[in-house]
């Protein structure tokens, strides 16, 4: 009687030639020390960062919450205009110049989930730094007229550091999208059997 066989019969494999760095679908500028692969794609080569760019990653980047956000604009604001007070009179132009990077500052700085927040704070955080070079006298009424009045005469500074803060958010924003793109959405629950 014969016995069944109990091995699987095993295939033959070809001889395969040696991948030259040069073959028929490698790149013709592949680098030596990496062997060709049919199908695979040699890794880029590493770009070389500008000095600015690696000083600008070594900053804190911290992440404000929304409310965080304005109140840093707030304090930063208001410890301008009183510093403006004090040391250049009250000047407008120096006002509006510090205003800018305030606001690019608390738009880079709040966190992705309160990006919206930040073109809504820093008009707050101008109006109430603008308090103490805006002047006025006889009280509370001549207090906020002098406010309006130089709301209205330094809109232009207002609106620039507005936009600043709006464009930076947008760029943020459209930079996020990839990632949340990539991110697995969480899987529903199987709906409910009768």
């Amino acid at each position: 009687m014969e016995q069944p066989r109990t091995s699987h019969p095993q295939r033959r494999r070809r001889p395969q030639a040696p991948l030259s760095p040069q073959g028929p679908l490698s790149p013709q500028g592949a680098v030596a020390d990496r062997p060709a692969v049919y199908g695979v794609r040699p890794a880029p080569a590493p770009r070389a960062v500008p000095p600015v760019v690696l000083a600008l990653r070594k900053l804190p980047s911290p992440r404000l919450t929304g409310l965080g956000g304005g109140l840093f604009a707030v304090t930063a604001m208001l410890a301008i205009g009183s510093l403006d007070w004090l040391l250049f009179d009250g000047s407008p132009v120096v006002y509006g110049v510090l205003f800018l990077p305030v606001c690019a500052l608390t738009a880079l700085w709040v966190r992705e989930a309160d990006l919206v927040t930040a073109p809504i704070s820093v008009p707050i955080a101008f109006a109430v730094g603008v308090i103490p070079i805006a002047g006025g006298e006889g009280g509370i009424g001549g207090q906020i007229m002098a406010v309006v009045t130089a709301l209205a005469v330094h809109a232009g500074w207002l609106y620039g550091g507005t936009l600043v803060a709006g464009l930076i958010t947008c760029a943020r924003k459209i930079r996020a999208l990839p990632h949340r793109r990539r991110r697995p959405r969480p899987s529903q629950p199987p709906a409910a059997r009768r």
